[in-house]
């Protein structure tokens, strides 16, 4: 295994890990009031944006290099 492989396959793993977290989060934190609620919401959907950033960096569709 080349060391390109093992990080994006390290980077595949994290990505879905913490996307899916994420999304848990979001849906729980989803009927909550308040600005703290509102931040929280915000970053969480930031992270599962950069985590589908991550997913398709690591299947050489972004940033692909030949």
């Amino acid at each position: 295994m080349t060391p390109e492989t093992f990080e994006k396959t390290l980077a595949f793993i994290g990505a879905v890990v913490v996307g899916v977290t994420a999304l848990v989060q979001l849906k729980n934190d989803w009927k909550a009031h308040g600005l703290d609620a509102l931040v929280t919401k915000i970053l969480l959907g930031l992270m599962a944006v950069g985590c589908v950033l991550a997913l398709l960096a690591s299947v050489n569709v972004l940033g692909a290099r030949s």
